[in-house]
């Protein structure tokens, strides 16, 4: 019986990237790079933001997010809901940039 190798991981494992605010900042970072992306193709998603476990615990404004940094294990960007002629427009967007 062999053993599966492990999944790869999705964020780098350097020390910079170790600890719950530095996984909170890059989810932001690329919450930021998505919606800036976005708004160039003309589509604005109203409900992005930044999860993790704990999201009552850590928030952009909160003072104390060191405190909680720590307890935090992953950051997720949540897109959030958006009505069918913004799905469209990312269909549209995504088609778009595939043909080129």
């Amino acid at each position: 019986m062999s053993s599966k190798p492990p999944l790869p991981r999705r964020t780098p494992q350097s020390a910079a990237f170790n600890s719950g605010a530095a996984k909170v900042k890059e989810a932001m970072d690329a919450r930021d790079a998505l919606a800036a992306a976005l708004t160039r193709a003309g589509i604005q998603l109203p409900a992005m933001d930044v999860r993790t476990p704990w999201a009552h615990t850590v928030r952009e404004d909160d003072a104390d997010a060191s405190e909680h940094a720590g307890e935090i294990r992953y950051a997720l960007v949540h897109l959030g809901v958006c009505s069918a002629p913004v799905a469209h427009a990312l269909a549209t967007a995504i088609t778009n940039g595939l043909a080129r």
